[in-house]
């Protein structure tokens, strides 16, 4: 059959007309190839898998959306989920807050709601545990802050601040902290209301950690500062600014396990590591050349969505907006390996007791990549929009997942070594 034929077979009278392409034939002009991708089913080229490489069809998403690897849906939010964190102490319940100015807890096994935090005014933003799991604390974006008795179902304190940017409980005690637009940090004695307030010039404090041994906390502002506070004494221990600091707005922190180093990531592009004893900065990560994904703006840099050490191997790990994951190793600064997705990467978390990366993303997907090899262990799919944020159990079993299609899941992590 000479190409002709090949590229055209057409069966005329009262018949249909059928087109085969060979898309593997000599290279047609760009008006031809837009006329010939019109006419082409991609449905049954799943064997070509190079053929049609980059292109997303319709029919292609449609079946992804119905892929759904999840073990459990729930779906009382009506807008979408921003947050989600388990309970420490059993990590049986969920709290999840949303866009339709509620937060729900529920529990992971069958999804029955045990608690609605309402009379919030503005969407759900932060919604936490407290460090026995006994309290649960819910933030809006107007800057309502309730807690609740998770046993009892009732409000038990609330209070209002200014624009809420992060909320967390210290890591033993009855104690709740948040950060806020005005620059401002509070600490309070739940229930008792007892209250501290950490001030700094006026910029937004973006985000903040209480380190482990519970005395100290790590703020990172708008302005690109960090600074380390003492909570009973109430004064900063140390501050990083001007060239030791970003040049950027603070994005995410999070610090080792004793609380000796924090790792800190920023619209600048860059992650840094820090002595938390010394207030020096030990380390600085960045991904050259990167652009967020999608971004015109030639200046703009990549900037970095979420940080983490992992526990048991001299390992940290960088997301960044354009889709990529950096595994760097701690002890020598270099960089180990890139996981790239194929979108922006919004959170990641480690594993407590293993060399696994989770990762959650624009695209929808959670996965979970080994960063001693750097490849992909494997992948979830099941949310119709973008998973805004995400959690992994101490074992490592399960995963909850908050997305914009008004959905919390719950993921089963099998994994081949379990």
């Amino acid at each position: 059959m000479d190409n002709t034929e090949e590229n055209a077979i057409q069966l005329h009278g009262d018949e249909e007309i059928i087109e085969v392409i060979d898309l593997n034939d000599a290279e047609p002009g760009p008006d031809d190839l837009a006329d010939d991708l019109g006419d082409v089913d991609f449905e049954d080229a799943g064997n070509a898998d190079n053929d049609n490489e980059g292109w997303e069809t319709e029919d292609e998403m449609e079946a992804e959306v119905e892929q759904d690897d999840s073990e459990l849906t729930f779906s009382k939010h009506t807008g979408s989920v921003f947050c989600v964190s388990l309970d420490p102490a059993t990590n049986s319940m969920a709290v999840t807050g949303g866009e339709d100015d509620k937060a729900y807890v529920w529990r992971v096994s069958d999804g029955e709601v045990l608690l609605e935090c309402t009379g919030h005014k503005d969407s759900v933003t932060c919604a936490v545990f407290s460090h026995d799991s006994s309290l649960v604390a819910s933030g809006d974006m107007s800057g309502m802050i309730k807690v609740w008795k998770v046993e009892t179902k009732e409000e038990i304190w609330s209070f209002e601040v200014g624009d809420l940017e992060w909320l967390e409980w210290h890591p033993c005690a009855p104690v709740l902290l948040a950060g806020t637009n005005d620059g401002n940090v509070w600490m309070w004695k739940i229930p008792a209301g007892d209250c501290k307030t950490f001030q700094s010039p006026a910029c937004q404090a973006t985000s903040g950690k209480v380190l482990p041994d519970g005395k100290r906390a790590v703020v990172g502002y708008e302005d690109g500062t960090v600074r380390v506070w003492d909570l009973k004494q109430g004064n900063s221990v140390h501050v990083i600014k001007g060239q030791d600091g970003h040049q950027g707005a603070l994005t995410c922190l999070a610090c080792n396990k004793d609380g000796s180093l924090v790792l800190t990531g920023s619209v600048d592009g860059s992650a840094k590591l820090i002595n938390t004893a010394t207030g020096k900065v030990v380390g600085v990560f960045s991904v050259e050349g990167g652009k967020a994904k999608g971004s015109k703006d030639e200046e703009e840099s990549n900037s970095v969505e979420s940080v983490g050490f992992c526990n048991i191997l001299p390992l940290i790990a960088v997301a960044y907006l354009d889709g990529t994951l950096a595994i760097y190793d701690l002890s020598t600064q270099v960089l180990r390996h890139r996981c790239q997705h194929e979108a922006g990467i919004v959170h990641l978390q480690w594993e407590d007791s293993s060399s696994v990366v989770s990762t959650c993303c624009l695209d929808g997907a959670l996965r979970l990549w080994d960063a001693r090899s750097g490849n992909m262990v494997s992948e979830y799919r099941g949310h119709t929009a973008e998973i805004l944020d995400f959690t992994v159990n101490r074992e490592a079993s399960l995963a909850v997942t908050a997305s914009g299609d008004n959905q919390a899941k719950v993921f089963c992590l099998q994994r081949p070594d379990r």
